[in-house]
């Protein structure tokens, strides 16, 4: 598959240029083992970059003009290097636009460059195709304009990107996930201080399967945002009664339950995940440490209830496929993953029963809601970085 998309790429370059590219880059999608929505509220989460990769084609000119390209959806967009940047209608392109903004403002200086992409990161699934286009086009000018970045800053400037040019006040782990990933390596981050640590994912008899919904509902940009506010305002009426209190972190389920009645039932149930997520996601690293999957499939589930029916983001769709695959001989785990709505399931499951879970899965999924079931085997691969050869 992935030499499958870098020769298409290629071929689409040269197609669309009339000249070879210079240089191939590859930015995977992520997933996240634990620690869902807590990136954004000071927690620890565990993500890892995935076999699935957005691969981009470049080629510098010698003139002003910036010409980019969307193989997948057949749809190209240029503008000058000198252009005022604001978002435009296409999404797609103010992904890309957003990064050479934050290039702009960080006073860093491009010339004109042609660029095709391609992906294999499943769209609107949950796995951050939009983080591994940021941060591959970043990556790959930091590259190629040789522009000192360093890849905690190509991270964060995928992120801002994404606030100023998509809308969507993500966190950090996405982009962090898709420059920092590791061969068979989790990354347990510290959203608050980047500070990082990589643990071994050695699975064993078992693998990690998605399970795609193939739904996505319409709030999840506006559901993402309700929640980060919905939190903001939960953590200012605990630090009023607990001054030491400075993030989600310093919290206790004991000062959640001592404001239940103040905080109100919505914004008390918010905030009662996030404290119980942030603490799932040392369990999970002491699970993989032991190499206990069945402990480390029980919190992934943990968290997916939470999600559902503390945070509120899932949907019948991903909680049926949650409730339906826990049933299957040998799966330790599953959860929705992602920001919500819709997207992917993951899932900790036998090795030995792959084939069979995917067809009874897809079975019972069509015959529920009339929706065939994607599904997407995944393995733990390195983060972005340019491929060996144009």
């Amino acid at each position: 598959m992935k030499k499958q998309l870098i020769r298409q790429t290629r071929e689409h370059f040269q197609h669309r240029y009339h000249q070879a590219p210079e240089a191939l880059f590859l930015s995977p999608g992520r997933i996240n083992i634990i620690g869902e929505h807590v990136d954004y509220n000071d927690g620890f989460v565990l993500p890892a970059a995935i076999n699935k990769y957005v691969c981009f084609a470049f080629r510098k000119t010698d003139n002003e003009m910036i010409s980019l390209d969307a193989k997948d959806i057949n749809e190209s967009y240029s503008l000058s290097i000198h252009d005022n940047l604001v978002p435009v209608e296409p999404m797609w392109v103010n992904y890309l636009l957003g990064v050479l903004d934050e290039l702009k403002r960080r006073n860093k200086k491009i010339a004109g460059f042609q660029m095709t992409f391609s992906s294999t990161v499943p769209m609107g699934s949950g796995l951050s195709s939009s983080a591994a286009v940021e941060c591959g086009l970043a990556f790959a000018l930091n590259t190629l304009f040789d522009l000192g970045l360093s890849r905690q800053e190509i991270a964060l400037i995928g992120q801002q990107a994404e606030h100023r040019f998509a809308g969507v006040k993500c966190g950090i782990m996405d982009q962090f996930a898709s420059v920092f990933g590791k061969k068979n390596k989790v990354i347990k981050l510290d959203c608050t201080t980047l500070d990082y640590t990589y643990y071994e994912a050695n699975l064993g008899e078992y693998s990690l399967l998605l399970l795609d919904s193939c739904v996505k509902h319409t709030h999840l940009t506006s559901g993402y945002n309700d929640r980060r506010n919905e939190v903001e305002v939960g953590l200012k009426m605990i630090q009023s009664q607990f001054p030491a209190v400075h993030t989600f972190r310093d919290c206790s389920l004991e000062m959640i339950e001592q404001l239940k009645t103040e905080l109100g039932d919505i914004i008390y149930k918010r905030c009662l995940f996030v404290v119980k997520e942030i603490a799932r996601v040392s369990q999970a690293v002491a699970a993989l440490q032991a190499k206990d999957f069945s402990l480390l499939g029980q919190t992934m589930t943990e968290t997916h209830w939470g999600l559902s029916k503390e945070y509120e983001v899932s949907c019948p769709e991903i909680d049926f496929l949650v409730e339906t695959i826990l049933q299957q001989e040998g799966v330790l785990g599953s959860r929705m993953m992602g920001g919500g709505f819709g997207g992917c399931s993951i899932n900790l499951i036998p090795k030995a029963q792959e084939k069979t879970i995917i067809a009874t899965m897809k079975s019972a999924y069509f015959e529920k809601f009339g929706i065939h079931l994607n599904y997407y085997p995944v393995k733990i691969s390195k983060g972005t970085t340019q491929y060996k050869k144009a």
